[in-house]
């Protein structure tokens, strides 16, 4: 099967799940909604546990490709990092059901698991290469803790997901992401790296 096909079946799934919710729907009506026949879904997934973890690893990969174009075209490391929370923010407004992420958390913590493994391998190294990136060029606080703060961003974003703290069905989850992140790096950053981030924090 052709991978553009399966692509473009990973991106309609991730847009359904979003807008809609996981469980909220059969596997039927998925395969209804992807506009495909049965037999096409069966010879590209085995279930719609395999699709759950395939569209993951999907939106890993196209986060990774974004952050890749990203880095091409901003090099200030405050740049970087408020241009990677506009995407977290843009990402999250897209996420209409409140029912989506305790769906992964409950249902499908395989793929869940797979998420905090990129939060650990990929996100972690990434913050704390931006992180000292920014203390070096003088637009971070030089007596930050690297490791410390590179740990309390990605703990943020568990407890931003986490139905006890924040239920989705009082709290927008791009809302409190950008009151969590916006106020917390501008904390990070000094008068120089303010002033860099000034366009950045204006729009958020």
């Amino acid at each position: 099967m052709s991978p553009s096909l399966r692509d473009t079946l990973l991106d309609e799934a991730r847009h359904l799940f979003m807008r809609e919710g996981i469980e909220s729907q059969s596997l039927e009506q998925i395969i209804n909604a992807l506009d495909v026949s049965p037999a096409t879904f069966r010879e590209m997934f085995r279930n719609k546990a395999d699709l759950v973890m395939q569209v993951t690893l999907y939106d890993i990969e196209r986060q990774k490709r974004e952050h890749h174009e990203l880095f091409a075209r901003v090099a200030s490391p405050v740049g970087r990092l408020l241009s990677l929370l506009e995407m977290g923010i843009r990402d999250l407004r897209q996420v209409t059901a409140p029912s989506y992420f305790p769906d992964l958390v409950q249902h499908y913590p395989e793929a869940w698991e797979a998420g905090q493994q990129h939060l650990n391998s990929y996100s972690y190294p990434q913050l704390h290469g931006l992180l000292n990136d920014g203390v070096v060029q003088k637009q971070l606080r030089g007596d930050i803790n690297i490791g410390l703060v590179s740990k309390i961003i990605i703990e943020q974003l568990n407890m931003m997901l986490n139905e006890q703290i924040f239920p989705s069905s009082r709290y927008n989850i791009a809302e409190v992401f950008r009151s969590v992140y916006l106020y917390y790096f501008r904390g990070l950053c000094t008068e120089e790296g303010i002033q860099a981030a000034a366009t950045y924090f204006a729009r958020m």
